[in-house]
């Protein structure tokens, strides 16, 4: 199907989870600079970047509605991004193990009409998590390219005792809330030919 909106993510969770609302996308990651500024709140910085990768993709999309998301984890007022390395990864998981943290997915939709932006905010607990579990953890590749250095729908399920708010908020793109963005600038889900 010709495609009805531009989602500008290279995540293949976001491609997948969007699938899944059945409307034919086309994928251009938007290159913006993802560093918080110092002092930022952590709900501020995630919609910052994710209204900056939804201007980024519009500059680009031609008119066509672009779709842009960004997902931070957040333990106290500590902002876990993407682990740089093994260290950072490994440093996050001992931090979150044994805690409570909660996952922040902004989202933002970018029309001819103008910019509509919602937030998920989702409470992750895990259990503790020994430290020869996390190096295996690492070991398997999957914390590499997540916020907080987790997959919940990977082998870091495991880890989870207690989620409150969206699976899927958590995942990177919140559905409810996409539907509901998706719903109110008139692009309707499940279309015909649209396959999940």
């Amino acid at each position: 199907m010709t495609p009805v909106l531009m989602l500008a993510s290279a995540s293949p969770r976001r491609t997948e989870l969007l699938a899944q609302l059945g409307v034919p996308h086309c994928v251009r990651a938007a290159d913006v600079n993802e560093d918080a500024v110092s002092s930022e709140a952590p709900r501020d910085y995630v919609q910052r970047v994710t209204a900056a990768k939804a201007a980024a993709g519009w500059a680009f999309s031609e008119g066509l509605p672009v779709l842009a998301a960004d997902t931070a984890v957040v333990l106290g007022t500590e902002l876990f991004g993407k682990p740089r390395d093994q260290r950072d990864g490994l440093a996050m998981l001992a931090a979150l193990s044994g805690r409570t943290h909660r996952v922040l997915t902004a989202i933002a939709l970018q029309t001819r009409a103008g910019l509509t932006t919602a937030l998920s905010d989702t409470q992750v607990t895990f259990r503790v998590i020994p430290a020869d579990e996390q190096l295996r953890y690492w070991s398997t590749g999957e914390p590499l390219g997540k916020a907080g250095g987790y997959a919940v729908q990977g082998f870091a399920a495991a880890f989870i005792t207690r989620l409150e708010g969206s699976y899927t908020g958590v995942m990177g793109l919140p559905l409810a809330e996409t539907a509901s963005l998706l719903a109110a600038a008139g692009i309707p889900l499940w279309q015909t030919g649209a396959t999940a």
